[in-house]
């Protein structure tokens, strides 16, 4: 643990048992949502699905970079994940992203891989609200995560026909906001 950072936070009014709690909770979600998007991606099939299978795998690659990131400011808070993958599971922020009833629908799909991005962009501006001007580093991590969540949140909105987002698919890069985290 990093005992100045932890106290430095403290210092700066942040109730840090509360904002570990919410960054093992988002971590939860992030490896989470990795499991079961794999399951999501492997369902996207025919004409319609294969037009999201990129799009799906690359906000599986990141959520599972995002979880990565999380780990060592959970840790460097005084913070630790459970020791039981069950009850990982059970603590995530987010409902599990569950394959539909009927795995044909492409539809469905699509309507779970949103509202997956839409929890956590949820998730993120929380912890953004709660330590801006206050823990500049979890901060920034939340805030990385989050610009990430929100391209992911749009890709697939757009599929939904809600409307241009003025995002585009990246190609050849994952995780540009937070790989600087995973070095």
């Amino acid at each position: 643990m990093a005992k100045v950072a932890r106290e430095m936070v403290e210092r700066a009014g942040v109730d840090v048992d509360t904002l570990v709690e919410l960054l093992i909770k988002n971590a939860a979600a992030e490896l989470t949502t990795y499991y079961y998007y794999t399951i999501l991606r492997v369902n996207l099939i025919g004409l319609q699905g294969e037009s999201l299978k990129e799009i799906a795998e690359v906000a599986r690659i990141e959520d599972r970079n995002h979880f990565e990131a999380l780990v060592p400011r959970i840790y460097e808070l005084g913070g630790k994940l459970p020791q039981d993958m069950v009850e990982f599971h059970n603590l995530s922020a987010c409902p599990p992203a569950r394959l539909p009833e009927d795995p044909s629908d492409v539809m469905a799909i699509l309507r779970v891989l949103v509202e997956a991005e839409r929890c956590a962009v949820r998730g993120y501006t929380h912890i953004c609200n709660l330590t801006a001007g206050k823990d500049h580093r979890t901060y920034d991590l939340a805030l990385a995560i989050l610009n990430e969540e929100i391209e992911h949140e749009s890709w697939f909105s757009e599929f939904l026909g809600e409307g241009p987002s003025g995002h585009f698919m990246r190609r050849g890069e994952t995780s540009p906001f937070v790989s600087k985290f995973l070095r």
